[in-house]
C-alpha cells in the first residue's frame, strides 16, 4: 500500500487526529498484519479514540507479537480487539502486563455473564474449596485480580458493541455489580486461608469455618448500579454460634480478622495493582466504629443511636458476599426501620445533611464539570427518587426497590409520578450514566468529572454515541442538566396539585396539573407534605386548594408556580406558616395584575418572598397589614435601608401636607412600619449587616420622633415659649437599636417667655402627647424613660437646668454611666448641644475615684445576680447572661469613665466604636477585644433574629430545636443546624466571659477549656 493513498482527507474522516504521525503508524501496522487498509480503517474510524487505538495496538504487537497475532487472521477479531483498546487504555495497559490475557477477546462477548457464573469463576481464580483459597498472598491477589480485570474486558466488549448503550446501561451496571460481589467472595476465601492457622492474627481452622461473616452491599453496590470503577461500600456483620461453642466476642475478632484482610486483597499493592477501594464507613458510627458488629449490636444501634440519613443509607443494602442467611437476615432486620424512617422526627433535615455530606466538599472550579454531585447531576436524580420512596415505601411494599431505575418505574405504575416523567428522567439517568461509564473506562480509573479538554470530551462523544463531536455533546449534556435540575419540582410538587383537584373534583384543575397520569390521594399527599417539613399536612394541602381552586387567571397561574413555591417554602423553617401567610397575601394582592406578574415573571422576587414568609413571623404579619410591600422584592435597591435625606424629605411633606398632630402622626406611624419592614426584608434576605440594620432602625425612630414632635410643636404653637428636645439613651443613643428593641430616652425642656411653672406643664403636656401620637399597636414603640434621673421615681421631664442641679449634687455613679449613651435626637438645637455639655461634665470626669470604680462593678455583680429573670439559664440571656452584651458594655463603659476625659475619641456612645478606640490606646489587647466585639455582634444578631422568627420579644436563646432552628436560618446557617448555633453561642459567650472577668473584675485568666 502506498503512502500516498492516505489523504489526510480520508485520515480526518476516520476521526483522526494526530494526521503528521498517523501515516507512519497505520504503514506499520498494515505491514504487521497484514491487512489492508480498506479494512483498518474502517475498523479504527468505529473506535472512540483512533489514534490512541492505533498506538496501543502497535504495543501490543510490538510487546506480545504471539499473544496478538492469533488476531491476524480474522477482521471481526481484530475489530473487536481495536474497539476496546480504543475506548479504554486501561484495558490495554492490562493486556500489556498480562499478554495471555488478551484470550478474553478469542470470541464474541454475545451475553452477559451471570453472579453465578462470576462467583464461581473468580473462587476458581483463587483455587477455593469450601470457601476456603489454595493460594494466600500475592499469588492469591494477583490470580484474582487477573481473572477480574479478563471478565471486566469481556463485559466493556458486550457493552461496547451495544446497539443502544443507553437501554443496555442496566445489565451492564448490574453485571459489573456481581462481579464485584465475586471478588469480594473470592478475596473472602483469600481471607479465610490466610486466618487459618496459629501465630499471631490466626486462629483454629474450626473456628474460622464455624464464623458466619456477611459482606452487606451498600450504595451502587447494594443497588447492583456500580460504575467501572466505583468505591464499594459495604458494612459487616457477624455472630455467635452457640452449638459450635463460638461466642458473640470471638466471632467478631475473627470476623475483623477477615475484613481486614478481605480489603487488602481487593485494594492492597501488588504486581498486578489493585481493583477499587472498599469502604465500610457507612458502618454504624462510622469511622469511629467497631468494623465488625454482630446482628444483635447493628440492631441495637439502628433502635436506639441511628441518625436518619443512616437509615437511608440502608436502603440499598443488600448481601453481597460471605454468608447468604445472616445477610438475608441483616437486611430483613434492618428493612422495615429504613421504611418507618420518614416519620421520625427531623426526618427531611436529616436527608438534607446526607445530600450535603456529599455535595458540600466539591471544589469550587469542579461544580460545572461534575456529572455527579454538580446541579442536574446524577446526584439529583438519585436524592429525588430515594426521598420518594422514603415517603411512600412506608405504606406501599411495592416502591420499596434498590436501585434508581427500578424505583422510578415503581413509583410511576403507583401514580406517585407521572409515566411520562419517569420515562424522560430514567432516559436522562442512563445517559448521564453511560457517559459516566465511558469516562471511567476510558483509564479503568474513578472519576465523575466532565473533561475540560476539546479532544477529550469529543472521545467521550464518539465513545457514547451521544453525539458526533465535542460541541454538540456539550449541548446534550447542558440540556439534560436544565431538565434534570427540574426534576425534584416536577416529580416531588407537582403531583401534590393533582392530590387537590382529586380531592375538590374540580375537573379544570384535574386536567391542568395530573401531567403524565400521576394521581396521589389526599392522605398520599398528605404524607409527601408531611415528610418535607410541613406540621399540618392538611392544612397545607386545604391552602393550595383555595389558592389553586377555579379557572380564573388567578388559579392558572398558581397552579404553575405552587409546585416551584413549595420546593421553596419547604426549604425554609416554617413551610406552614409561610404557605398560610402566602395564600392571606394572594387573596389581598391576587387579582391586581403587577402582583401576578410577579410571581410569573420574576423568580428572584417569588424565591425571596418564601424565604421572608417562611423564616419570619414578624415580617409576615406586618406584611399583611401592607401587602403592597412585595413589590420591593424585585428589586434589591428597594430592598436596602433608606437614607436619613430621603426620610426627613418624606417626613417634611407630610408635615406639610396636614393640619393636624393626629393625622400627621398617623401617616408617619405608616411610615414607620413600611420602612421596619424594609428593613426586615433587608435582614432576612442578607441584604444589610447587623450594623446596617440597627443604624437603620435607629434613624426610623428618630425619623417618627422627629416628625410627631415638630407636628405637636406646630400645632400647640408654643415654640416661643420654651424649648424642648428628645435625648436618646441606651442602645437607641448608641444607634443599636434591634427588631423589638424599646427606645430609651429622656425629656428637656427650658423657659423662654414661660415661667418655669408653666414651661413644666408644657413640656409635660407635649410628653403625653408624644406618648399618645406614637403609640402604635400594629408596631408598638415603647419610649422607655427609665434611665432618667431618680429613675422610676424621678418626674418624666426636667429642665436643662434642673438636670444640671441634680447631677451636680445628686448624681450617682450609674446615672453618669448611663450618660455615656445619651445622645440629642431631635428638639431644639441649642438646647440639644447644651444638654450634651451638662451631659460631658458628669460622663467624662477628669477623674474617678477608685471608690466609684468598685461601685460600678459592684452594681454590675448586683444586676447580674439580682436583674436576670428567675430560671433563666445565664448562659442563655442574650442580654444580661455571662458574656453577653451587658458584659461587653459595661466593660467599654468603665474604659470611658476612666479615660475618656483625656482621649476624645472614647466620647462616643457607640459600644463597638469606643472598644475599638480602646485597643488603640492600649487598654485591651486586640485578640481580647475581638472576642468581646464577636460576642457582642452574636448576640445582638440573634436578638433580632429571635423577634423576626417569633414576633415577639425575647431575651433568651431558646431551647426549643424548633424555634433555635428557626433563628438559625435567619442568622444564615444550613438547615439543621439548631445544635450549631446554640453550640457557638455558648462558645463565643465562653470566651468573651473570660475576656470580661479578667479585664473587669481583675479575675485570674482560667484554664480554656479543651475540645
Amino acid at each position: 500500500m502506498a503512502r500516498e493513498q492516505l489523504s489526510l482527507t480520508a485520515l480526518a474522516r476516520a476521526g483522526f487526529v494526530g494526521l503528521s504521525s498517523v501515516r507512519g503508524e497505520l504503514q506499520e501496522l498494515v505491514e504487521l498484519t497484514g491487512f489492508d487498509v480498506d479494512d483498518l480503517l474502517p475498523a479504527l474510524s468505529a473506535v472512540a479514540d483512533p489514534d490512541t487505538a492505533l498506538a496501543l495496538a502497535l504495543r501490543l504487537l510490538r510487546h506480545a507479537p504471539v499473544q496478538t497475532a492469533r488476531y491476524v487472521p480474522s477482521r471481526d477479531d481484530a475489530r473487536r480487539v481495536l474497539r476496546v483498546i480504543g475506548a479504554s487504555e486501561g484495558a490495554a495497559e492490562f493486556f500489556l502486563r498480562q499478554p495471555a490475557e488478551l484470550s478474553a477477546l478469542d470470541y464474541p462477548v454475545t451475553a452477559l455473564p451471570n453472579a453465578e457464573e462470576l462467583r464461581t469463576d473468580l473462587l476458581d481464580s483463587v483455587g477455593a474449596v469450601d470457601g476456603v483459597a489454595s493460594v494466600e498472598d500475592d499469588e492469591a491477589r494477583v490470580a484474582l485480580r487477573v481473572r477480574y480485570r479478563r471478565r471486566l474486558v469481556q463485559i466493556a466488549s458486550f457493552d461496547l458493541e451495544q446497539d443502544d448503550p443507553v437501554t443496555g446501561f442496566d445489565a451492564v451496571a448490574a453485571a459489573l455489580s456481581d462481579l464485584a460481589a465475586a471478588a469480594l467472595e473470592a478475596s473472602l476465601a483469600v481471607a479465610r486461608a490466610q486466618t487459618i492457622g496459629s501465630g499471631p492474627g490466626r486462629f483454629p481452622e474450626a473456628e474460622v469455618r464455624a464464623t458466619p461473616f456477611a459482606v452487606i452491599g451498600m450504595g451502587k453496590a447494594g443497588a447492583r448500579e456500580l460504575n467501572y470503577v466505583s468505591d464499594v461500600d459495604v458494612i459487616y456483620v457477624t455472630e455467635g454460634v452457640e452449638s459450635a461453642g463460638l461466642s458473640a466476642g470471638r466471632a467478631v475478632d475473627i470476623a475483623t480478622r477477615l475484613a481486614v484482610l478481605t480489603q487488602r486483597g481487593i485494594h492492597e499493592p501488588a504486581i498486578e495493582p489493585g481493583l477499587w477501594e472498599v469502604d465500610p464507613n457507612l458502618r454504624p458510627e462510622g469511622k469511629d466504629g467497631a468494623l465488625v458488629r454482630t446482628l444483635e449490636s447493628h440492631i441495637a444501634y439502628y433502635d436506639r443511636w441511628a441518625k436518619g440519613w443512616e437509615f437511608q443509607a440502608l436502603l440499598k443494602a443488600r448481601p453481597l458476599a460471605g454468608d447468604a442467611d445472616l445477610g438475608s437476615r441483616y437486611v430483613a432486620a434492618l428493612g422495615p426501620k429504613v421504611w418507618s424512617s420518614a416519620s421520625r422526627e427531623n426526618f427531611v433535615e436529616s436527608v438534607q445533611r446526607m445530600r450535603e455530606r456529599v455535595t458540600d466538599n466539591i471544589p469550587d472550579d469542579e461544580v460545572h464539570y461534575q456529572l455527579k454531585l454538580g446541579p442536574g447531576g446524577l446526584r439529583d436524580v438519585e436524592f429525588t427518587v430515594q426521598l420518594l420512596q422514603l415517603v411512600h415505601g412506608q405504606t406501599d411494599e411495592l416502591v420499596r426497590q434498590r436501585d434508581t431505575l427500578s424505583a422510578l418505574a415503581a413509583l410511576a405504575a403507583q401514580s406517585y409520578i407521572g409515566r411520562e416523567e419517569a420515562a424522560a428522567f430514567s432516559q436522562d439517568y442512563r445517559m448521564l450514566r453511560l457517559m459516566e461509564h465511558r469516562l471511567q473506562l476510558r483509564h479503568l480509573s474513578r472519576t465523575h468529572l466532565m473533561p475540560r479538554d476539546e479532544g477529550d470530551v469529543r472521545v467521550l462523544a464518539r465513545a457514547t454515541g451521544l453525539a458526533p463531536n465535542a460541541e454538540q455533546l456539550l449541548v446534550r449534556w447542558n440540556e439534560i442538566k436544565h431538565r434534570v435540575r427540574g426534576l425534584h419540582e416536577r416529580l416531588f410538587y407537582r403531583p401534590l396539585l393533582s392530590a387537590v383537584a382529586a380531592t375538590t373534583a374540580d375537573n379544570g384543575l384535574a386536567g391542568a396539573t395530573t401531567e403524565g397520569g400521576a394521581g396521589l390521594t389526599s392522605e398520599q399527599a398528605e404524607a409527601r407534605l408531611a415528610a418535607i417539613g410541613f406540621r399540618d399536612p392538611r392544612g397545607a394541602l386545604a391552602h393550595i386548594g383555595a389558592l389553586t381552586a377555579g379557572v380564573s387567571r388567578r388559579a392558572t397561574i398558581q397552579r404553575h408556580l405552587l409546585p416551584v413555591l413549595l420546593q421553596w417554602f419547604a426549604a425554609g423553617a416554617d413551610p406552614d406558616y409561610g404557605l398560610l401567610t402566602f395564600r392571606r397575601l394572594s387573596e389581598d394582592l391576587g387579582s391586581t395584575h403587577w402582583y401576578l406578574r410577579m410571581l410569573r415573571d420574576s423568580t428572584g422576587a417569588a424565591e425571596r418572598l418564601t424565604r421572608v414568609l417562611s423564616g419570619s413571623r414578624f415580617a409576615g404579619e406586618l406584611l399583611g397589614r401592607i401587602p403592597e410591600s412585595v413589590a420591593w422584592l424585585e428589586s434589591e435597591e428597594d430592598l436596602r435601608p433608606r437614607t436619613v435625606e430621603l426620610l426627613r424629605e418624606e417626613t417634611a411633606a407630610i408635615l406639610g401636607r396636614h393640619m393636624s398632630a393626629a393625622t400627621a402622626a398617623a401617616s408617619l406611624r405608616a411610615v414607620r412600619r413600611r420602612e421596619v419592614l424594609r428593613l426586615a426584608f433587608s435582614a432576612i434576605l442578607g441584604f444589610c449587616t447587623i450594623e446596617e440594620l440597627a443604624r437603620g432602625l435607629t434613624a426610623v425612630t428618630e425619623n417618627v420622633l422627629a416628625g410627631v414632635l415638630a407636628a405637636i410643636r406646630a400645632e400647640r404653637g408654643d415654640a416661643d415659649a420654651l424649648e424642648f428636645a428628645i435625648i436618646g439613651m441606651g442602645r437607641f443613643g448608641g444607634r443599636e437599636l434591634g427588631f423589638g428593641s424599646d427606645a430609651d430616652v429622656m425629656y428637656v425642656f427650658r423657659p423662654l417667655a414661660a415661667d418655669q411653672d408653666a414651661a413644666h406643664k408644657a413640656a409635660l403636656a407635649i410628653v403625653a402627647e408624644l406618648n399618645s401620637l406614637t403609640e402604635d399597636n400594629r408596631l408598638p414603640l415603647d419610649l422607655d424613660i427609665g434611665l432618667r434621673p431618680e429613675g422610676k421615681n424621678g418626674p418624666a421631664v426636667r429642665s436643662l437646668e434642673a438636670y444640671r442641679a441634680y447631677y451636680r449634687r445628686w448624681s450617682l455613679t450609674w446615672e453618669a454611666q448611663a450618660l455615656l449613651r445619651a445622645r440629642g435626637v431631635t428638639g431644639d438645637p441649642a438646647l440639644l448641644a447644651d444638654f450634651e455639655a451638662v451631659a460631658d461634665e458628669v460622663r467624662y470626669p477628669v477623674s474617678i475615684l477608685e471608690q466609684e470604680v468598685r461601685e460600678v462593678k459592684r452594681i454590675k455583680a448586683r444586676v447580674e445576680n439580682e436583674r436576670l429573670p428567675q430560671g433563666a439559664d445565664p448562659s442563655r440571656h442574650l442580654k444580661l447572661g455571662r458574656g453577653s452584651l451587658s458584659d461587653v458594655e459595661w466593660f467599654v463603659q468603665l474604659v470611658q469613665l476612666q479615660h475618656a476625659a483625656a482621649i476624645p475619641a472614647l466620647r462616643t456612645t457607640s459600644t463597638l466604636e469606643a472598644l475599638a478606640v480602646a485597643v488603640e490606646h492600649g487598654f485591651i489587647e486586640a485578640d481580647d477585644a475581638a472576642k468581646l466585639h464577636d460576642a457582642w455582634l452574636f448576640a445582638s444578631r440573634a436578638r433580632s433574629a429571635m423577634t423576626l422568627w417569633t414576633n415577639k420579644t425575647a431575651d433568651v436563646l431558646p431551647a426549643d430545636r424548633v424555634a433555635l432552628e428557626g433563628v438559625a436560618r435567619l442568622l444564615e446557617y444550613p438547615p439543621g443546624s439548631a445544635s450549631r448555633l446554640e453550640e457557638d453561642y455558648l462558645a463565643v459567650t465562653r470566651r468573651s466571659r473570660a475576656v470580661f472577668e479578667r479585664s473587669f473584675y481583675g479575675l485570674p485568666q482560667r484554664p480554656t477549656p479543651t475540645g
